[in-house]
């Protein structure tokens, strides 16, 4: 296999095996292991301070780069012709089969075996479950979900703010899984009438996938079995036994799997439906199957290699059939256009020599917004220059965005050039490049390791651009700087930013640290979070501005940090919970109110008001205006009750309602 293409811990690329032009190496599945040319910045971990106080010394190691299996075969065998086997060629911006292999030797494309009998047709039938997110949200999930590793767990990063979370959560709510299983056992069954056979079911995450087996054995108990030998309906997936016990009793061992694999094959055997959310999408026939139902986001290659589950040859068979519980139909309209336009040639090939004309006038226009700044010894000490680089970045006007564009472009540039000579020779530069970019954009600066309820909500990383740096660069430590407690945000840690050489990247600290804190911290506190957002959204504009300096900024982000201490804990001090405290500032939004009021009336109301609207919600009531409508009499009874402001009544009750929109998930 080809990850036996590794090098030796203490080597940095694989050695030269032969330099014979008369090896041919052939490559199954081409469209998933053969990309691995780009270098990666490896950031050798630092050594602990010896005079603590959360100091970071530099690395005395040199930067390592790092390529991927792909390079490494290529350098072991580097005169040998490479051929590629694969049913769905890659074909994004940034990622390319026939950049790396060439052009097609011969194309046996899906509506040429269709025509052929060697497969069935495929059928689409839409069954949408309704998804409670705003078609602006969808557009933007729909950006984002690309390639997703097919066997790959969820990693520890938490995804919890990220627009996937926000549609995983939807799909997942009890409502819509039963909607789901109701419709999909009765349309299986009426299905099996017209035509035996099974089905596979395509779920978002792992916890759907129980869900949905949950709710589906509850239809049909005689479904369930605990032993892999019995039962009609299985999950497949993988997990290990430190999971949830939710998770548990559907994690196998390899050989009850391959059981499980053999079950399913067989026409005879009662198992007639799998729930999976990536194993058996890709290299698995089970000619038998006729249905794959499908509620989880795909595109590209990946949804090709899924519905061909489907377009086995089988008995009687007529057709395959793709039913469609989230809304695929124009990725797979897309799709299908991809792989069987033009005999499978869903476009020209690309030509690698234009790709790396792009490369090059990229690397020059970023190399320009580096001058000034030195970074030649970047092949040995890259990982001590990161800092400095990004700080002379943010010292240009608009230097961030323009400087992150065209290091996207150069990326994207290089993939579909990666196999010259040429391209190969800045290889290194181009991942340090990269490296700078991570350093600028990224926004995941939380020093706490997450806990195990935010593990079981993470997902796999959606798979970007091709030259990432190997390691996630820590804003933090490319400066010197321990993370903070961020709950803390103690004067000495403060005083360590104050005194950063790198003063553009000491605001950039301090704008991220506080962006990601009101996110955090205030989530639940609508009141707050806009309070704090828009000041920090005032300072930060002001800077790039140019209308304050650098200093001046650094020093207002520091006292907007020790603000944001002090709001956090007037709950304390006014003796209400954080529930009670966010309806507090919601009433407190309007300095009349608190000049007629007080603290103390208002912390009464909020309290009322707590109990109140903990007692009167239920699941879908801002879905229904009758209930809206019964909550916010109930409010400005309240209100009214403790003589508030009548003129701002009106505005309160609004603020309020949404602020329970935004606690009430907790509540139930």
């Amino acid at each position: 296999t080809i990850q036996k293409f590794m090098p030796g811990e203490d080597e940095d690329s694989f050695p030269v095996l032969s330099q014979r032009s008369n090896i041919v190496v052939v490559a199954d599945e081409a469209h998933r292991t053969q990309y691995g040319f780009s270098a990666a910045l490896k950031i050798p971990h630092p050594n602990p301070s010896p005079e603590g106080g959360g100091a970071l010394l530099a690395a005395e190691a040199s930067a390592r780069y790092q390529v991927g299996y792909a390079q490494h075969l290529r350098d072991a065998l580097p005169n040998a012709t490479f051929v590629a086997f694969t049913g769905t060629p890659v074909s994004s911006e940034d990622r390319d089969t026939r950049a790396v292999f060439g052009d097609y030797i011969h194309v046996y494309d899906m509506q040429q075996a269709k025509e052929d009998g060697a497969t069935v047709a495929i059928y689409y039938e839409s069954r949408l479950a309704k998804l409670s997110l705003k078609d602006s949200e969808l557009a933007h999930i729909d950006e984002e979900v690309d390639e997703l590793a097919e066997d790959e767990e969820e990693d520890q990063q938490s995804r919890l703010k990220s627009r996937w979370a926000a549609l995983e959560k939807v799909v997942g709510a009890e409502p819509r899984i039963k909607s789901v299983a109701a419709d999909l056992v009765a349309h299986f069954e009426e299905r099996n009438q017209a035509q035996s056979g099974k089905a596979m079911v395509v779920a978002m995450s792992r916890e759907i996938c129980v869900h949905l087996y949950n709710e589906i054995i509850r239809l049909r108990p005689e479904w369930h079995d605990e032993d892999p030998e019995k039962g009609a309906v299985k999950i497949v997936m993988t997990g290990s036994a430190s999971d949830k016990a939710l998770l548990r009793p559907h994690i196998y061992p390899n050989q009850v799997k391959k059981r499980l694999e053999k079950r399913f094959k067989d026409p005879k055997d009662p198992l007639q439906l799998v729930i999976v959310r990536d194993m058996w999408l890709t290299g698995f026939d089970a000619p038998c199957v006729h249905t794959l139902y499908v509620d989880k986001p795909m595109k590209g290659h990946n949804l090709m290699q899924a519905i061909a589950r489907v377009n086995r040859v089988f008995k009687d068979k007529q057709g395959g059939l793709v039913v469609d519980y989230i809304g695929i139909a124009n990725e797979l309209k897309a799709a299908l256009k991809e792989y069987t336009a033009s005999k499978g040639r869903g476009r020209p090939t690309v030509d690698a020599h234009e790709a790396y004309a792009v490369l090059e006038e990229k690397l020059d226009v970023l190399r320009s917004l580096l001058h000034g700044f030195d970074y030649s010894d970047f092949l040995t000490g890259g990982h001590k220059l990161l800092a400095g680089a990004a700080n002379h970045v943010l010292g240009l006007e608009d230097g961030k965005k323009r400087f992150a564009d065209n290091a996207l472009a150069m990326s994207k540039a290089f993939t579909l050039c990666c196999t010259l000579d040429e391209a190969k020779a800045v290889r290194e530069e181009v991942a340090f490049l990269q490296a700078i970019k991570v350093l600028l954009t990224k926004r995941e600066i939380s020093a706490k390791k997450k806990t195990d309820e935010e593990r079981e909500l993470a997902i796999r990383q959606i798979i970007g651009n091709a030259v990432v740096s190997g390691d996630v660069v820590d804003v933090f430590a490319a400066v010197g700087l321990d993370k903070p407690n961020i709950g803390l945000l103690d004067d000495e840690f403060l005083a360590e930013v104050r005194n950063l050489p790198e003063k553009n990247l000491a605001v950039e600290l301090l704008e991220r640290l506080l962006e990601g804190e009101i996110k955090s911290k205030f989530a639940s506190n609508l009141a707050q979070e806009k309070k704090f957002s828009e000041l920090l959204d005032s300072v930060i504009k002001r800077y790039q501005n140019r209308s304050i300096e650098t200093a001046q900024v650094i020093e207002e982000l520091i006292e907007m940090a020790k603000k944001f201490a002090a709001a956090s804990k007037r709950g304390d001090q006014l003796g209400l919970n954080d529930d009670e405290l966010a309806f507090y500032d919601a009433l407190a939004n309007n300095e009349a109110s608190v000049r007629e009021l007080g603290d103390e009336t208002l912390a009464k109301i909020a309290h009322e008001l707590t109990e109140s609207l903990r007692q009167n919600v239920t699941v879908d009531w801002s879905n229904r205006d009758s209930v809206r409508a019964k909550l916010r009499l109930l409010v400005k009874r309240i209100l009214r009750k403790y003589k508030y402001p009548p003129d701002q009544q009106e505005e309160a009750a609004q603020l309020v309602l949404a602020q329970a929109e935004t606690l009430c998930e907790a509540w139930m």
